[in-house]
């Protein structure tokens, strides 16, 4: 009897709902992963946006966040593992880069692996 109250207690645990959804937990990755938000250089929804406007070698040029609203996971997922020109390592989690993925594509298959 004790056997089955505990089994059943544990399953109960395992089952039990967050206090955040899975998309309140993404949005806050989004809006401030490791102290410096995604949505300040690629806009609230991945769509890209411009950081700042400067000369160089007297030609106007501007550094942009680029839209990540549109890329595949495995590029979502390479670009976040590796030290890329401009964008900082976050040293995320498989967990939260996944999280990230889906805030940002939420009519994909959240399961589907691209």
């Amino acid at each position: 009897m004790r056997f089955l109250l505990l089994v059943s207690l544990f399953v109960a645990l395992n089952h039990a709902e967050s206090f955040i959804t899975k998309e309140e937990y993404a949005r806050q990755l989004y809006h401030n992963p490791r102290g410096i938000g995604c949505y300040l250089c690629h806009g609230q929804k991945g769509e890209g946006k411009v950081i700042a406007n400067y000369e160089e070698k007297g030609r106007q040029k501007q550094f942009t966040g680029p839209n990540i609203s549109n890329v595949s996971y495995t590029t979502f997922y390479n670009t976040l593992n590796r030290r890329t020109k401009g964008m900082p390592r976050y040293f995320l989690t498989d967990t939260e880069i996944r999280a990230l993925y889906d805030y940002l594509h939420p009519k994909r298959d959240s399961h589907a692996r691209e």
